[in-house]
């Protein structure tokens, strides 16, 4: 992740990118990217999201898509200073406080 992250970092610099790599632009760049995801699936059944992968061209769209939303992330991550990994499995932890599994008593 930390190597992903540092050469997000090294390809923004080399294109001077950083002054616009601001927390909201960063923000509003990975929702964009999200919808791009979600319009995919827009108007697919259940049963035809799960088969997403099964045709090549929209397979390539998904990953593409799915490797823009991360960079985003990352790149917020790394511009506010957040581990995501940290992040995340403390967020595990505080939603298995939250929501007990049935019968974890």
């Amino acid at each position: 992740m930390a190597r992903l992250q540092r050469r997000l970092a090294d390809f923004a610099a080399a294109r001077n990118w950083q002054p616009y790599h601001t927390p909201k632009n960063l923000a509003a760049a990975l929702s964009v990217e999200a919808s791009e995801l979600v319009e995919i699936f827009q108007w697919l059944t259940p049963e035809e999201s799960a088969r997403v992968m099964d045709d090549p061209a929209t397979a390539h769209r998904v990953r593409d898509e799915v490797a823009d939303v991360l960079a985003y992330l990352l790149q917020l991550c790394e511009v506010l200073g957040i581990d995501a990994l940290a992040a995340l499995d403390a967020k595990i932890d505080r939603n298995e406080e939250r929501f007990p599994a049935p019968g974890a008593d």
